[in-house]
């Protein structure tokens, strides 16, 4: 389906990709097909040199100008005009891939459960399927953040010389201790559900409002919250920062899904780029794009350092921090310092 943006000479299609061969995955486990939904924005040049791919986070689309649109988007560093972008939906997530939702063409029932478990490694396996289904021949930028950017390191090494540029938002070579205990306890509350272990799509709901409440803890930093979500005025109960997260649960809840989310949260807990590579270094050591690592000061779930470990391991390593009130999520906000830092990491190395 393609549909036109109000500027004519810009095009934005949504497509669906079939897999009809099998992929198998780190679990031992596969998929005898699958589906990945994907996004485009503007045109593929003559010899393919401006192809800009965008690997979303967590609970993200492939709609990428919607959910970054300071940065993608007419007049934005990324601009349809002059790039050829793309965004795929991961798989494991309900906005048109193969996910728990979906049908298991091997018994013809709904996943829901017996979905498979996927890493970071399968889904870069699955968008180099969607890769070689395009015929792209190379890629001029991959950049991804949080969970995307797991994924981005992973597919680099895929992808070898046919990825001139990768920008790491946000993210880590190897989940820690400390965000595999988050995820935990998200998981926790869906399932203190008595819906869960129901097959529905619903199942789990409100325990998912619960682990987005506590999700959001994580992605922001207390600062912002002081300076955000602080009452006016003394009070016993009904507290702004109490309704802030109930909100930000019940918005995540009407669009997603308690199954999806178990999933993911549990693919970003799986991410260790040095498993079967003889270690972190080593696995680094065998991207050869050039790499941008970008962190965020108060980012209390993706630490600064893990970032800078990145780009100190790799071939060609570049580090750059946002400076931000606003946590992990300052990725998805602070456009204006992230297209800075991209401006000067092009300029230095093209």
């Amino acid at each position: 389906m393609n549909l036109k943006s109000q500027y004519a000479t810009i095009t934005m299609s949504l497509e669906l990709f079939q897999s009809f061969e099998a992929l198998e995955l780190e679990s031992g486990e596969s998929f005898s097909q699958f589906d990945v939904a994907y996004t485009t924005y503007g045109s593929l040049n003559e010899d393919q040199s401006n192809v800009v791919w965008v690997v979303h986070a967590l609970t993200g689309d492939s709609n990428a100008s919607d959910w970054w649109n300071g940065l993608i988007g007419e007049d934005k560093f990324f601009d349809p005009s002059d790039k050829f972008i793309i965004c795929a939906n991961l798989l494991g997530s309900n906005y048109g891939s193969t996910n728990p939702l979906s049908k298991n063409p091997e018994t013809g029932e709904t996943y829901y459960y017996d979905f498979p478990h996927v890493t970071p490694r399968d889904l870069a396996n699955s968008l180099e399927r969607l890769r070689n289904h395009l015929g792209l021949e190379q890629i001029h930028t991959l950049i991804g953040g949080s969970l995307g950017g797991q994924v981005a390191l992973e597919w680099a090494i895929t992808l070898g010389s046919k990825l001139k540029n990768l920008v790491v938002l946000a993210s880590t070579s190897q989940s820690s201790p400390w965000v595999i205990g988050f995820n935990e306890t998200q998981r926790m509350a869906i399932e203190s559900d008595c819906t869960w272990g129901e097959k529905s799509e619903f199942a789990g709901q409100k325990g998912l409002e619960t682990a987005r409440a506590i999700a959001m803890l994580s992605y922001r930093h207390p600062g912002d919250l002081q300076k955000k979500q602080k009452d006016q005025d003394s009070k016993l109960d009904n507290f702004k920062a109490s309704s802030y997260l109930r909100y930000q649960g019940q918005k995540l809840a009407k669009r997603f899904n308690a199954l999806s989310y178990w999933t993911l949260s549990k693919t970003m807990d799986s991410h260790d780029l040095g498993r079967n590579r003889g270690g972190l270094e080593a696995a680094l050591g065998l991207i050869e794009a050039k790499v941008l690592t970008v962190g965020v000061d108060t980012d209390l779930l993706f630490l600064p350092e893990e970032s800078q470990f990145i780009s100190k391991h790799v071939k060609r390593g570049t580090y750059k921090e946002i400076k931000s009130s606003a946590g992990h999520d300052a990725f998805l906000i602070e456009f204006e310092q992230l297209s800075y830092f991209l401006q000067s990491f092009y300029l230095e190395h093209e």
